[in-house]
């Protein structure tokens, strides 16, 4: 457990003791990126530079404005629903965009005033049908004709 400051001791002479004492133990010893570069070192200042370096390592952009970010989500909706398993699935994800775009004309959005149009299913259901052609299914055969009883013992 880490020991608490005492009264009248500043926190820059127990600071730097706490590190002295840890660097004694050995406790900085072999810590990765030792006796290398700082990254960024020698580019400008640049007050956002450690969330944009968390976002590069997460692999995440940057936030779009709440219009923006409705038209980008519509968009990969429609490639998911066409490139969904099945015809339900498909629908199922539009109707949910839809109900999104739905919801957001009655509040207002950051960003610059876009109206995003609903998505017409049916659309993307046609598409959807075209890059998933059904598999032919044989013809039935036509039901054979039945005859009575009487007629195949010979008395019809």
């Amino acid at each position: 457990m880490t020991e608490r400051k005492s009264p009248g001791v500043s926190f820059e002479t127990w600071i730097d003791r706490q590190i002295r004492e840890a660097t004694e133990r050995g406790e900085f010893d072999d810590l990765p990126g030792a006796g290398k570069p700082l990254p960024g070192e020698g580019r400008p200042h640049d007050e956002m530079w450690w969330i944009k370096q968390k976002m590069q390592a997460e692999n995440l952009s940057f936030p779009l404005p709440g219009t923006l970010a409705l038209r980008k989500e519509a968009e990969e909706s429609r490639a998911a629903a066409v490139g969904a398993r099945t015809e339900a699935e498909a629908r199922r994800i539009i109707e949910s965009i839809n109900d999104k775009i739905r919801e957001s004309y009655g509040k207002p959005l950051s960003g610059p005033p876009l109206l995003q149009p609903l998505i017409d299913v049916d659309e993307v259901v046609g598409d959807w049908r075209a890059r998933h052609p059904a598999e032919e299914k044989p013809a039935p055969e036509p039901p054979r004709e039945r005859r009575s009883f009487f007629r195949r013992i010979g008395h019809g």
